[in-house]
């Protein structure tokens, strides 16, 4: 068995999960609820594709979060007030937005959080100071003709009234934070790069400070066993044992020889308890999987 805090992303064509109870119940209750909203016409279109809400998944379960939703909307100010405003009647701890926060006509990101939370747009001026500051800088670059404060540029100033500004390291449109009643809204650039940037850079003691006290915690084991179906009546009377622990397994396909790796995962609100009830549901595991028969590979 391996153990690890953040595994890479692992795919699988046939990917099959075992959750005979609600999902709520598979996580503990303490962990922060995230949902992602990504915005925009092109990833609907299949012009790119969505990395963003991959890697704030990443991030997420790392810091002991979990993302219980993720929704792709167009670049239309209703659907994503709806998004917004769906997320807050979900009881979403933080909800991220990816996309829409730039000069052009067709980025309304921040007009539709106005919109969802009833509150007016207005020019920040810490957003203002920011933009400038950053168009001065390209011009010196020879990068943009010039750096006045031109109608498109002030856009990426107006923020719904009570957001905060948060630096964008390498972009010129700043993201932002709102804090609500009972949710966060974290407004992130759209360009991976950028949005990258400002997660591991100015955005890490936000985030901190909202996951800094919970961990996730994975274990893999690998057995041999042609048919997941024979597989699937263990998995399940473990998974009913041990409701904290998430347990799944993956094949791509059927075979005499066909090994699955299944996975055990949990949230909680320390390493050590995530490591402990990983640990008892993990044995408990190997002990079922003898008894039917199913071993791990020589």
């Amino acid at each position: 068995m391996n153990s690890r805090q953040l595994p890479a992303a692992v795919g699988s064509p046939l990917p099959f999960a075992y959750c005979p109870l609600p999902l709520d119940l598979l996580y503990n209750p303490r962990v922060v609820n995230v949902e992602i909203l990504t915005i925009g016409n092109e990833i609907l279109l299949g012009l790119i594709q969505d990395t963003n809400s991959n890697y704030l998944c990443r991030v997420v379960r790392g810091m002991g979060g979990r993302v219980r939703h993720i929704a792709i909307v167009r670049d239309e100010i209703d659907e994503i007030a709806k998004g917004i405003s769906d997320s807050i009647a979900r009881g979403a701890d933080v909800i991220f937005t990816c996309g829409g926060l730039g000069p052009t006509d067709d980025d309304l990101t921040l007009a539709a959080i106005a919109k969802a939370t009833n509150r007016n747009l207005a020019v920040d001026e810490n957003a203002r100071e920011f933009v400038e500051r950053r168009y001065r800088e390209l011009e010196t670059k020879g990068f943009v003709a010039d750096s006045i404060m031109t109608e498109a540029r002030l856009k990426m100033a107006r923020l719904p009234q009570g957001a905060q500004a948060v630096d964008n390291p390498i972009g010129a449109a700043p993201a932002s934070q709102l804090l609500l009643d009972g949710a966060r809204i974290i407004s992130l650039p759209g360009v991976p790069a950028e949005m990258k940037a400002i997660v591991e850079g100015p955005l890490q003691s936000v985030l901190a400070g909202l996951f800094g006290h919970g961990s996730y915690r994975e274990k893999e084991l690998y057995v041999d066993c042609g048919d997941e179906s024979g597989l699937a009546p263990v998995l399940r009377r473990v998974a009913t044992s041990h409701p904290e622990v998430y347990i799944k397994s993956r094949a791509s396909h059927f075979g005499r020889h066909v090994t699955f790796r299944i996975v055990l995962s949990s949230s909680a609100s320390s390493a050590e308890e995530a490591d402990r009830m990983i640990a008892g549901a993990a044995t408990e595991l190997t002990l079922a999987l003898a008894n039917a028969g199913i071993s791990e590979p020589s």
